[in-house]
């Protein structure tokens, strides 16, 4: 029934009546346990959470963001970025020169974790998760999944967003 009377309204160009049957369409969906199959259910049950049916997602998108800069502060970024150390030899009498460079492994902090300089580093891994790119930022082994794990969930949650308000403004 909300289904038909969303599209009467879409039908009859109005928007923002439509949009109120959306949203009732949806919620019906989710409790119906005789016509909407459990996987579809389960589905709508998850985007409700998430997003509110795209609603939340801006408070999600900020808080998911808020996490991201306070974690990499605390366990994600070294203590100091690494040094690369060039080796080599020099053959009697001249030649070629062989060089090798390492990296040490990334060292989590001792002390006071949160500074202005590991904000900055923190904050540009934060953005930067949003459109899928990597920080560039030397990472600890927590940091890299934390960077991973943001940059799978915050684009989600800011395409949400986008499909949110574009269905607010289009009332």
């Amino acid at each position: 029934m909300y289904r038909a009377l969303r599209k009467a309204f879409e039908d009859g160009k109005n928007e923002p009546g439509a949009a109120d049957f959306s949203y009732g369409e949806m919620e019906m969906r989710r409790h119906d346990r005789t016509t909407t199959s459990r996987a579809e259910r389960g589905l709508l049950h998850a985007y409700w959470i998430l997003s509110g049916y795209g609603l939340r997602a801006l408070g999600w998108l900020a808080a998911t963001m808020l996490v991201t800069l306070v974690l990499p502060m605390g366990f994600g970024l070294p203590k100091e970025d690494p040094k690369q150390e060039a080796t080599g030899t020099v053959p009697p009498g001249g030649g070629k020169v062989t060089f090798e460079i390492e990296k040490d492994d990334p060292q989590n902090p001792t002390g006071n974790r949160f500074t202005g300089k590991r904000f900055e580093k923190a904050l540009n891994v934060t953005f930067n998760s949003v459109v899928f790119r990597s920080s560039g930022q030397d990472l600890t082994t927590a940091g890299t999944y934390i960077e991973m794990a943001s940059r799978l969930m915050e684009p989600a949650l800011l395409a949400l967003a986008v499909l949110g308000v574009r269905g607010r403004t289009k009332r």
